[in-house]
């Protein structure tokens, strides 16, 4: 997930720097909402994979 959103920083990169501001305004968007979603999940699995079912 937070492969995707660097991918979408990069986009969003180039297109800002070639004056594409409408592109690089949605893939920054983009960027920020799965960098979002990835560390919201981080969270969760890490909270999650602390406990262990017995044995």
């Amino acid at each position: 997930m937070l492969s995707w959103a660097v991918t979408f920083l990069i986009i969003a990169i180039i297109a800002g720097l070639l004056g594409f501001s409408g592109i690089a305004g949605a893939a920054t968007q983009i960027a920020w909402i799965l960098f979002i979603v990835g560390l919201i999940l981080a969270i969760v699995f890490y909270v999650m994979g602390g406990r262990r079912p017995p044995p």
